[in-house]
């Protein structure tokens, strides 16, 4: 396999964001800031390419730690964009206060998952209204940036209707470690860039979480030979159940 050059991809992404923007006349960027690398490396790219000026970032905390938004200032202050704070705690909790289930008292465990996709689905919500009233207010469209990476997608690990959901992707073709060695070139602070991957909803690490390591699913997609029959089934197992967030399944008339 071809050794990564960090410095041509980031050039590469780079261009490809100007080129994009250029020809469809797209003025600005929103994007959800986490506190993790991901959307560190993300708001450096779009920064060199667009320009800070016209990139936005927003915090979007709902019952989440602390430093999440202290970590997003730390980026937003060194790339010098323009960072806003948009709480979502009051409303993620109407919604599960007012939700009727119909069927009776379920029990709480139950409903842990549907709580903790929630969250990023409102997340999205709170981006594309962002864009869509500086789209308008700043005269030109801004569009939603995804911050997912190459492992996230290969094993599903994305809310569908939630983080899947973006106007244009920088990170989708490049692995964990890929994104580091591109942060490490556009200078993503330290304590954001190297900070232990988590969703920042469930309270536990991605890859406790998932079961397995990003450093093995990027192993396991260049050649699955290299890594051991256990974790090799696990993130089989993890892309296989995965598949029905990439194919939209509709009806064709005589098509049985």
């Amino acid at each position: 396999m071809e050794k990564f050059d960090a410095v041509k991809t980031t050039e590469e992404i780079i261009e490809f964001v100007r080129n994009y923007y250029k020809k469809h006349n797209i003025k600005g960027a929103v994007i959800g800031i986490s506190g993790g690398k991901d959307s560190g490396v993300v708001a450096g790219l779009m920064c060199k390419a667009i320009g800070a000026e016209n990139v936005v970032g927003l915090t979007l905390p709902c019952h989440s730690h602390i430093d999440d938004k202290n970590l997003a200032k730390v980026v937003a202050d060194y790339y010098g964009f323009k960072l806003y704070n948009c709480d979502l705690t009051t409303v993620f909790d109407e919604f599960e206060n007012n939700i009727e289930l119909g069927f009776g008292k379920v029990e709480k465990s139950k409903l842990k998952n549907s709580s903790i996709n929630l969250k990023p689905r409102l997340r999205t919500s709170a981006m594309y209204y962002y864009a869509a009233m500086l789209s308008e207010v700043m005269g030109g469209t801004y569009l939603v940036v995804g911050t997912s990476n190459k492992c996230e997608l290969y094993v599903g690990y994305f809310t569908k209707g939630g983080d899947d959901v973006n106007d244009i992707s920088l990170l989708a073709d490049l692995t964990v470690e890929e994104v580091i060695k591109v942060g490490e070139v556009v200078k993503v602070p330290k304590e954001v860039l190297y900070r232990v991957p988590s969703d920042g909803l469930s309270g536990m690490s991605d890859e406790d979480k998932l079961g397995v390591k990003y450093s093995d699913i990027a192993l396991y997609m260049e050649d699955k030979t290299k890594v051991d029959a256990e974790t090799s089934l696990k993130i089989e197992k993890l892309h296989n159940a995965s598949r029905h967030k990439f194919v939209k399944n509709y009806y064709k008339k005589g098509n049985l």
